[in-house]
């Protein structure tokens, strides 16, 4: 597939939206592994890999992470579309590490703080790229994800640590002013929205409707990219703290 036509965009707004990446056999393929792991492999996995709104409730599970040690979602990040939508936004050879799984339960409050990715990862340059895929239909009911036009383009904002699991930093300093400038992103299951590490982007909680709010994604480094890692071990210093706060045992 040709992505050319969104590199304009992307470089401009520092996220762009890809209707139906995959064909639908190849999604129905992708929804059919997820609920595999999530039936078979969750419940053996600590509780840093499998994170829930409350444990007691199968159906709170709102992230998974580290999920390349399962060999389907290993051997997927090289799956063909979503390495050639990478390589194109990032203008590089690139490469995913981990693919994540998110969810917001209906009902739940829990919302996502506003942040910028590249915060956590400590990447040089900032040649990273978030392929965010949803399963469900997604609105600012169920708790879109909302960016910031054009904030890549700036400097990585002031952080602070978060009460919210997953999400372990937060920008310190967003206000209203920003809000203002927020685009939410209604998808479409099979939709993706990519978006440049250093964009800002938040979601409400999903309290209002009755819906999930599940989505894929898989971040991709170029080939350029280096991490600072004096930068990284005091983000995992704060990441272990957190999990402390929270009573999350690896």
């Amino acid at each position: 597939m040709n992505f050319e036509s969104l590199r304009p965009a992307f470089d401009r707004d520092g996220f762009v939206i890809v209707r139906q990446l995959l064909a639908a056999d190849e999604f129905s393929e992708l929804n059919r592994e997820l609920d595999r792991y999530v039936r078979e492999v969750v419940p053996g996995l600590p509780s840093t890999d499998a994170f829930y709104v409350d444990k007691s409730r199968p159906l709170t599970l709102k992230q998974m992470q580290h999920m390349q040690n399962d060999p389907f979602f290993k051997g997927y990040t090289e799956q063909p579309k979503w390495k050639a939508l990478a390589e194109t936004l990032v203008g590089e050879s690139a490469s995913c590490e981990s693919p994540e799984w998110f969810n917001k339960p209906p009902g739940v409050e829990a919302p996502t703080p506003a942040h910028q990715d590249n915060y956590y990862f400590c990447l040089t340059p900032s040649n990273v790229v978030t392929l965010w895929m949803a399963l469900d239909p997604v609105d600012a009911r169920n708790g879109c994800v909302r960016y910031i036009p054009g904030s890549h383009l700036r400097a990585i904002r002031p952080h602070s640590q978060s009460s919210v699991l997953g999400f372990s930093q937060g920008i310190s300093d967003y206000s209203d002013a920003d809000r203002c400038h927020e685009v939410i992103t209604d998808l479409q299951p099979g939709d993706v929205v990519a978006h440049h590490g250093n964009t800002i982007h938040r979601a409400d909680p999903n309290g209002t409707s009755d819906r999930h709010r599940r989505a894929f994604a898989m971040v991709f480094q170029g080939v350029s990219c280096r991490r600072d890692e004096d930068a990284y071990a005091r983000y995992q210093e704060t990441l272990t703290l957190q999990h402390q706060h929270l009573g999350v045992k690896s």
